[in-house]
């Protein structure tokens, strides 16, 4: 590993729009295979029962290591670059250190996978099996260490501004898992729910297939890392900078657990309300992070370096010109999906779920509880930046005390729809209260932000707000207005997933026009990167 040079990074627009592409495409098929796990196995108890457990490699990953590594360690190593060595020990180190850890974890998470299943589900309401989840669990656990793994290596290509194969590698896993699920389909017989057998071919079939995916996932960044020099050698012992990941560690790990004790009250909540409720959460929860993925994600993972050497540099104008332009960005390109997503939610429930096993009425709750939720995007996207900004800083504890403000809002929220709403409807009542605790820890975090930095060109932020939430406002309505026309003129007879695959392609191309239509006569600068990159894309194509 070479030490950093100066001046070669990459553009952000630059780095963040190739990402972009290979995000789409991970997204997409990533979706692609959740849409067909629904038409193999229906919204219902084995899906539910699969979420959940399929649910808790990720936690358990988060819980203990994930949000460290996603958070800190590309900071560190970029700081790391500035060593005579340009951080190749400390790398060494880091990664014996994780993946030790990683492996005892991923050990006692299987053996605990029954008291796992417990926690996140109600087993006396019927409408999941517990059993039949922990069964997956113990296939899907796992997942665990090469999900660490996937995110230790990412983190290193990152440091290097190498950003195309950790963008990619996800790809591999989604189509994996899409021939998993066709086997699953082709496959005879069915689950066995009571009792539950280990021994069913197609419960064999999914979990085996599923947790080989995420391996593949983290085993095609081998070659990346050989490319850039990178040699893995275990390295035992603790330096001071372990040390100080250490102390920053046990933060964010405190954040990750706030934030898992909201996702327990979530999923209880959501496994004792109408069949159905974790799938139709889950899926939904997708489609939100659509937008995001593409846009949001591909834009932190390109801004992460240059806020950690700015930081590290102590240029506080060079961070917050950073997170000006990126808090910008993100609400050019999200407000107009955001509104998409409002307008069309019902639609694309029923366009791309109404099929095999699932009932028209289970599309079109996932649509609704889409739609009531979208606003909740932007927010996300703000927060997500917002603790980046924090962890570029080395401060761990300011997202941990926004994430415990966000829990304490979220958690009396939840009950208020489980008693307040019919069962059929808390699927949308919950995804309506994320959005919402999305909204405090947005406001909190740039309040934090504003008492640490100063000034953070705070009314240019707020003018690009504005511009796009009129522009998005007046997509929606003229967005509703189109799909009023649609159904006046369609045929009677013509189905239900006919009539929503028209009012998707309608709705959403009316919305979209309208709103980015707006942008542009609003002169909106940071509309300028986002067309331009797209008009080099299509040239390419």
């Amino acid at each position: 590993m070479s030490k950093r040079t100066d001046g070669a990074q990459p553009s952000l627009a630059r780095a963040s729009g190739s990402m972009a592409v290979a995000t789409l495409v991970s997204r997409i098929t990533g979706f692609a295979w959740k849409i067909m796990l629904a038409w193999a196995a229906g919204i219902s108890v084995v899906n539910d029962s699969f979420t959940v457990a399929n649910t808790l490699p990720n936690i358990v990953y988060e819980l203990l290591l994930g949000g460290v590594l996603a958070s800190i360690v590309v900071p560190l190593l970029v700081r790391a670059q500035d060593d005579p060595d340009g951080g190749a020990a400390y790398t060494q180190r880091l990664l014996t250190v994780a993946m030790t850890v990683l492996v005892g974890a991923t050990v006692l998470a299987v053996a605990l996978a029954p008291l796992f299943t417990r926690l996140y589900m109600d087993g006396s309401t019927g409408r999941a099996n517990p059993e039949l989840a922990t069964a997956f669990a113990y296939l899907l656990l796992p997942e665990i260490v090469f999900y660490g793994m996937f995110a230790l290596l990412s983190a290193i290509l990152q440091a290097k501004h190498v950003f195309g194969p950790p963008a990619w590698a996800p790809v591999a896993n989604n189509v994996i898992v899409m021939l998993t699920i066709g086997l699953y389909a082709i496959v005879p017989g069915e689950i066995s729910l009571n009792p539950v057998r280990m021994g069913d071919a197609k419960l064999l079939v999914l979990g085996v297939g599923v947790t080989l995916g995420i391996a593949v996932q983290a085993l095609v960044l081998l070659p990346a890392l050989r490319r850039i020099g990178f040699r893995f050698r275990w390295n035992w012992g603790i330096d001071e900078r372990l040390r100080e990941f250490g102390g920053l560690a046990l933060w964010i790990v405190g954040y990750v657990a706030v934030s898992q004790v909201g996702l327990v009250f979530t999923t209880r909540v959501l496994t004792a309300g109408a069949s159905g409720g974790a799938a139709i959460y889950a899926n939904a929860w997708l489609l939100f992070q659509l937008p995001y993925g593409v846009i949001g994600v591909s834009l932190l993972t390109a801004i992460m370096p240059r806020l950690s050497r700015a930081a590290a540099d102590g240029d506080t104008r060079k961070l917050v010109d950073d997170l000006s332009l990126a808090s910008r960005l993100s609400t050019v390109m999200l407000v107009p999906l955001s509104a998409v997503l409002t307008v069309a939610g019902s639609a694309i429930g029923v366009a791309l779920f109404y099929y095999g096993q699932t009932e028209v009425t289970d599309a079109r709750r996932l649509g609704d509880a889409l739609a009531f939720s979208a606003f909740g995007i932007l927010p996300y996207a703000l927060v997500m930046l917002q603790l980046r900004v924090f962890y570029a800083m080395k401060d761990a504890r300011t997202p941990t005390l926004i994430m415990v403000v966000m829990t304490l809002v979220k958690i009396p929220l939840l009950y208020l729809c489980s008693a307040q709403l019919r069962p059929e409807h808390v699927v949308i009542g919950v995804l309506l209260v994320n959005s919402l605790t999305f909204v405090v820890g947005a406001v909190l975090g740039q309040m934090w932000l504003w008492v640490r930095l100063g000034r953070l060109q705070s009314m240019r932020v707020v003018k690009a707000i504005m511009q796009t939430l009129v522009a998005g406002a007046v997509g929606i309505m003229l967005g509703f207005g189109a799909g009023m026309l649609v159904r006046l003129v369609l045929p009677d007879g013509l189905g239900d997933a006919p009539t929503a695959w028209i009012l998707l392609v309608v709705e959403s191309l009316v919305t979209l026009v309208v709103a980015f239509g707006l942008l542009a006569a609003f002169k909106v600068p940071e509309l300028n990167p986002a067309l331009q990159r797209i008009t080099r894309l299509m040239r390419r194509g």
